[in-house]
């Protein structure tokens, strides 16, 4: 383990480490400091790995700076859609005992356009179940979270169903300490409905991988810089 975690490490090689771990280590690499991978970088470029720390967990290198020019594109903003219900309960796991569907374990950064890190940014997130249906009287599969030190996030919950005339979607609202909210939606690679969408857009496609126990993914959200 040492040895692999010191190795210059892209985005798809951390990804791929994350699902050799068990789900806490996992949760590790992913969401710890390795935001190397939001400056858009293509995949063969490496950013410096690090030793472990003291109780052996990895520890990646932190976030390289961006220069003036390689500022982050801002997330793009999309509608709302019918769904959205206010006031979601607080939490990172939108799962609940007996849930049909694929686990998926979203997680990510939210960054500002000048590749700082935002903490304290409210992310709210809602989506169809399973069965592409919305829960449009309580808070199944709805939820909000803040980010950590580093801007980081993570989310458990599953891949939502198809909902009649869309593509596969995640509803995300961001809203970074003292600054305007940002509405968007979340997409899957390689869905056949992506190109019959007519919202859809790839930048906002998540990252993602296959694990054991479901599917890993990535997404960075860049905010205006505060």
């Amino acid at each position: 383990m040492d040895q692999l975690v010191r190795t210059r490490l892209t985005r798809r090689q951390l990804q791929r480490l994350a699902m050799a771990l068990p789900a806490p280590l996992a949760l590790a690499v992913l969401s710890g400091r390795t935001a190397g991978i939001v400056a858009a970088q293509d995949d063969d470029d490496a950013t410096p790995g690090a030793s472990p720390a003291p109780d052996g967990t990895p520890t990646l290198a932190p976030t390289p700076e961006c220069l003036d020019d390689d500022d982050l594109a801002e997330t793009l903003e999309q509608t709302e859609g019918p769904y959205f219900t206010p006031d979601s309960p607080e939490r990172t796991s939108l799962i609940e005992d007996d849930m049909a569907g694929t686990r998926l374990l979203l997680t990510g950064y939210v960054y500002a356009s000048g590749c700082e890190p935002v903490p304290d940014t409210l992310i709210e997130f809602w989506q169809a179940d399973d069965a592409g249906e919305y829960d449009n009287v309580g808070y199944n599969l709805r939820g909000h979270q803040f980010t950590g030190e580093d801007g980081e996030y993570s989310l458990e919950t599953i891949l939502p169903g198809l909902y009649p005339g869309r593509t596969r979607h995640i509803h995300v609202k961001v809203q970074a300490p003292d600054q305007p909210v940002i509405t968007t939606q979340l997409y899957f690679p390689d869905e056949p409905e992506n190109d019959r969408d007519g919202i859809f857009d790839p930048s906002l496609v998540i990252d993602v991988e296959d694990s054991d126990d479901g599917q890993l993914g990535f997404f960075t959200f860049v905010v205006a810089g505060a």
